[in-house]
């Protein structure tokens, strides 16, 4: 979504400037969106009436926007003329997916544009988005990018709900969207990592007997992203906060069904892990602070691994030897002063 700015740009420098060239954005040139031929299409003069009246509180949304500085204020000028593209198109094809699907995002994008003290002129157009993304996959229910897309919008609404039953609903609902999400690509590291971080809000606000279930499948979808993406910093880090967050639970309950400190030790393996990952992360430096003691040091793990004789890095393979790693929170190392068991 965030490469959505940069390709309009280019367009709508191209349209500015009267531009006659045949490059392509993601979302097509500018000629090309939604001119199919319309005969056929199922929406009456009732619907058409309804989508205009849709249209014109959409774009009044969008050029509500000013941003609050001059950056904010380009990018919103590149916005306005994206959203009236695809409005375009749109009436020229009222069956487009695409359309509506880069509409949402024009939308969400003008949400993130909306002065921090504006939340319901923020919520506003995530609502529009999300409208939007509705009949984006109603069109083409298999439209990965628009159910990802869609629960971030919701969960962003949610966001702003604090702990409620709004909030609730509003979780259940991008959790409901991040699965459809994974069932269509089930290669998306991301969208697991989202779902697990939609799951772990909504165990914060749903009865205490619904917790548990909700937070041992958080720590199921953050393990999958993992799985896909080795080095996902982001689901390491957030597994390690679940695990943290089981185990405080965990040494409430007085009935643990697992040791508070086998938590707590593992919750601390994954927040170094993080931290070795991207050492310069303010956030991953502090929670490594916390939970330091709750390593087991010296070492997270020892065992041997393959590798290059010391004298030659550049071995081949074959010549490769048995050596003694250490995991500890700076990372995986050799242990130089080890010799190779027998």
């Amino acid at each position: 979504m965030r490469e959505l700015l940069g390709e309009l740009k280019e367009d709508g420098e191209a349209a500015a400037t009267g531009s006659g060239g045949s490059s392509r954005s993601a979302f097509g040139d500018g000629n090309g969106i939604g001119s199919a031929d319309t005969e056929g299409s199922s929406y009456s003069q009732d619907s058409t009436q309804q989508f205009s009246s849709h249209h014109d509180v959409a774009m009044d949304l969008i050029n509500s926007v000013t941003g609050v500085d001059e950056e904010g204020c380009s990018r919103q000028r590149i916005l306005s003329f994206a959203a009236k593209r695809y409005v375009n198109a749109i009436e020229r094809n009222p069956d487009d997916p695409d359309a509506y699907y880069n509409w949402a995002l024009v939308l969400q994008e003008s949400a993130d544009n909306v002065d921090p003290n504006s939340s319901s002129s923020k919520d506003a157009l995530l609502e529009e988005a999300c409208k939007k993304y509705a009949e984006a996959t109603r069109l083409c229910p298999t439209l990965y990018d628009a159910y990802y897309n869609w629960a971030i919008a919701i969960a962003d609404r949610a966001k702003m709900r604090g702990r409620t039953k709004e909030a609730e609903e509003l979780w259940k609902q991008a959790i409901l969207n991040y699965e459809k999400a994974v069932q269509l690509n089930w290669n998306s590291p991301q969208a697991l990592n989202n779902w697990g971080l939609g799951l772990q809000e909504l165990s914060a606000i749903v009865p205490a007997r619904d917790k548990q279930t909700i937070i041992k499948t958080a720590i199921s979808k953050f393990r999958a992203a993992i799985q896909l993406q080795f080095d996902f910093h982001r689901a390491i880090y957030n597994l390690g906060t679940v695990l943290y967050g089981l185990a405080e639970d965990t040494m409430r309950s007085g009935k643990p069904d697992v040791s508070p400190n086998e938590l707590y030790s593992q919750s601390a393996i994954y927040v170094a892990a993080a931290h070795a990952l991207k050492p310069n992360y303010s956030v991953y430096r502090s929670a490594l602070r916390l939970v330091r003691s709750m390593l087991p040091l010296p070492y997270l793990k020892v065992g041997y691994l393959t590798a290059p004789p010391a004298n030659n890095a550049i071995a081949p393979h074959k010549d490769w030897e048995r050596s003694q790693f250490i995991l500890n929170h700076e990372g995986l190392q050799q242990d130089k002063l080890s010799s190779s068991p027998n």
